[in-house]
């Protein structure tokens, strides 16, 4: 697909509305050139001495209903562009959750493609309207002017070389400064999130500085790309701006001279300038080539991760088994306590997402692909986990059909059972109206996690907030459970009753043994001494 393809497809969603868009439309863009006229005709028969009340109410009629539909344009236009936006949204963030770990975009820079681009691309069906309807009125604007006197509209026809000359130039030269400044906006919306994740992390190494530089690092990209959106535009405002009156007084002497040789009356000469105005709509409206290639350019960047090819994952066969995790050559049998421990950057919660199957990369499972059997057997649990849902039920019950009992049991579990019933409705307390703690959110990560019974349960930093009376309750439970258990941890306490520990460094497991037996190494224990 095609940033083209994506476009048509935004606006055959929309289509019906669309539709009454140019109707509309073409109902402001009638009564706005039928008013010169109407015009012409109520000075004349006034300067005459004939007032027609008739003349003046079709003036009045005119006027009004150019007004109501343009007011009537607007409302649907913003429907439109609303609703083409939801759809592109919806497009985008379900690839991305498709995408899972795997995607190559950053975080940040998903959000530049959520946010802004997707709303500069749904605006694709009020950006053409707007184009269009410049380009009948002009058109039929200088048809009038014609069927008046055709010299003033011969003079008039010299101005629209340089307004095609100057509308050329716009957009060639804007196109390439709009696609940089969203790519670097993207990358700077990338930077700052991960500073903004580690704020606390910048504080206490005393890096804010050094970290400044390095979120800003593309600031003078998206300068240059900027000053040259600027200039582009500057140079066509102020030509724009100089062509309007240059045009108006070329006409206006044109009609003067219709106006001594008999050819023009007083309200024709008005009418005339009223054409002129209408018929350089489309010069007024070149500042929307701009919105037109930010609309094309956003579309690029989300057709970019639509074709982010997805990867297989989640199959429907159940392997026979207990839990046993096979990779590298390492065999985790099933129901053991694996203690996953490195230094920050090591990659340990990149560790815990293959072992998870997050990753297709060469998991296994009870002798099958992790990434492949249903996403039911393993159970997540963060550091900061996401709680979604209406209600704190809904939220430990997120993914499944677990009901209330289940649910509560989960909670019991996890430890946070007695908090949920303190809250003023319980476990139908809306999350928005429930004061959690980052333990007590944790905590409810867990029971969401707990909730799916699964064959093995990764718990990336999942206990880090909590109490060290709090976290022995929870790994009781944990080791009730039966589950093959895979704990990314700073704690020694907690590396010290796994069965098997896993030390990575850069990325790979330097060891994988006992606690007892790593803790000869110096660079072992040095991981729990500096707190990393």
């Amino acid at each position: 697909m095609t940033g083209e393809e994506l476009l048509r497809a935004a606006t055959r969603r929309v289509r019906g509305r669309a539709l009454l868009v140019v109707l509309v439309t073409a109902g402001a863009a009638a009564a706005s050139l039928l008013l010169p006229s109407a015009l012409a005709g109520a000075v004349d028969s006034a300067i005459a001495g004939r007032t027609s009340l008739s003349l003046v109410a079709f003036v009045l009629v005119l006027g009004a209903a150019e007004i109501l539909a343009e007011v009537a344009g607007g409302i649907l236009t913003t429907s439109v562009t609303s609703t083409s936006t939801a759809w592109l949204r919806r497009l985008l963030v379900d690839r991305v959750l498709a995408l899972g770990l795997r995607s190559r975009f950053a975080e940040g820079d998903v959000l530049s493609r959520l946010t802004g681009d997707c709303t500069a691309a749904g605006a694709i069906v009020s950006i053409v309207v707007q184009l269009g309807s410049s380009v009948v009125i002009s058109t039929g604007a200088v048809v009038l002017l014609a069927l008046m006197d055709w010299r003033l509209a011969l003079v008039f026809l010299g101005s629209v070389p340089l307004a095609l000359l100057t509308a050329r130039a716009h957009l060639r030269r804007t196109a390439d400064d709009v696609l940089t400044y969203q790519r670097v906006s993207g990358e700077l919306s990338a930077r700052l999130l991960d500073a903004v994740r580690g704020l606390r992390t910048i504080a206490a190494s005393g890096t804010a500085e050094r970290e400044a530089g390095r979120v800003l690092r593309p600031l003078p990209r998206l300068h240059a790309a900027g000053r040259g959106m600027w200039r582009t535009q500057a140079r066509m405002v102020w030509r724009a701006a100089l062509l309007l009156p240059a045009v108006e007084l070329a006409v206006l002497t044109a009609a003067g001279f219709g106006v001594f040789a008999g050819r023009l009356s007083v309200g024709q000469v008005l009418a005339a300038l009223g054409y002129v105005t209408l018929g350089m709509s489309l010069v007024r409206q070149i500042p929307l080539l701009t919105t037109l290639s930010r609309a094309r350019s956003s579309a690029h960047r989300i057709v970019e991760v639509l074709s982010e090819p997805v990867p297989e994952r989640g199959g429907t066969t159940v392997p026979e088994g207990d839990g046993v995790l096979e990779f590298d050559g390492i065999r985790i049998p099933g129901g053991s306590l694996v203690a996953v421990v490195g230094r920050s950057g090591s990659g340990k919660s990149t560790l815990a997402a293959r072992l998870g199957g997050l990753t297709p990369d060469g998991v296994r499972l009870d002798g099958a692909p992790a990434a492949e059997v249903p996403r039911a057997l393993v159970g997540y649990a963060f550091e900061r986990p996401a709680l979604i849902g209406d209600t704190v039920a809904d939220a430990v019950a997120f993914g499944t059909w677990a009901g209330r009992g289940a649910v509560r049991a989960a909670c019991r579990q996890a430890q946070v059972h007695d908090l949920v019933v303190r809250l003023p409705e319980g476990y139908d307390t809306p999350l928005a109206e429930a004061p959690l703690s980052g333990g007590e959110a944790q905590r409810l990560g867990l029971a969401r996690a707990f909730v799916r019974r699964p064959r093995v349960l990764v718990l990336d930093d999942a206990t880090a907030s909590l109490d060290t009376v709090t976290e022995s309750l929870v790994d009781g439970a944990i080791r009730e459970s039966g589950s093959t258990r895979v704990v990314v941890t700073r704690r020694p306490t907690t590396a010290a009753r796994a069965d098997l520990v896993l030390w990575l460094e850069s990325g790979a497991v330097r060891a994988a043994a006992p606690h007892d037996v790593l803790w000869r190494e110096p660079d072992y224990r040095a991981i729990f001494t500096e707190g990393t």
